[in-house]
């Protein structure tokens, strides 16, 4: 941006602007949808600006909500939630979640738990959502809606467990809908 006339660089990681604009609207919304009754909030990282402004409002109206993290292999934040450690594990065909380092979005974020999805799963349920549902997301959400199936077997039947479908499938055409690119990873 610095070189470019007329252009600036949002630094949509390390700037709280990020989690502000979901706090002050993903959150209340999501509020006053369920009329109050969440008892849990489930998504993926990349910047951290979505999950971190929505718990950050969530807990304050309600500190008994849990704040959940989706996270895929290859991301330190399973790790860093359960040791304090940021170590990563494995890998992920995802892209633009997980990450290894904490961003300023992230900071003081209220998270009580982190749930891991493998790829295997997170293709399982893209393709439920495509065929069963006529939604056409992509791997973010896969790993989103995957964790929010998880956390619902644990917390058993009577709970409200929010989480975003936060990707189209339409940018994954080439890989995560190719039957070459699966077979390669070992997803079919």
């Amino acid at each position: 941006a610095d070189e470019m006339e007329n252009a600036i660089w949002a630094n949509q990681f390390d700037n709280v602007a990020n989690r502000l604009g979901h706090y002050r609207t993903t959150a209340p919304e999501i509020w006053e949808q369920t009329s109050g009754k969440v008892d849990a909030w489930v998504t993926s990282m990349g910047t951290g600006g979505t999950f971190t402004g929505v718990a950050m409002y969530l807990k304050e109206k309600n500190p008994d909500v849990k704040c959940v993290i989706a996270d895929p292999y290859g991301s330190a934040y399973y790790h860093y939630l359960k040791s304090g450690e940021l170590k990563t594990e494995g890998s992920s065909i995802t892209e633009g979640i997980g990450n290894a380092r904490i961003t300023k979005n992230m900071e003081d974020m209220p998270a009580d738990d982190c749930i891991r999805i493998d790829d295997r799963e997170a293709v399982r349920i893209i393709d439920h959502l495509l065929f069963e549902e006529g939604l056409f997301m992509g791997g973010s959400t896969g790993i989103n809606v995957g964790a929010a199936r998880e956390l619902a077997l644990r917390m058993g039947p009577g709970h409200t467990i929010v989480t975003v479908l936060c990707d189209s499938g339409a940018r994954y055409q080439s890989k995560l809908f190719n039957n070459d690119f699966r077979k390669e990873k070992g997803l079919m």
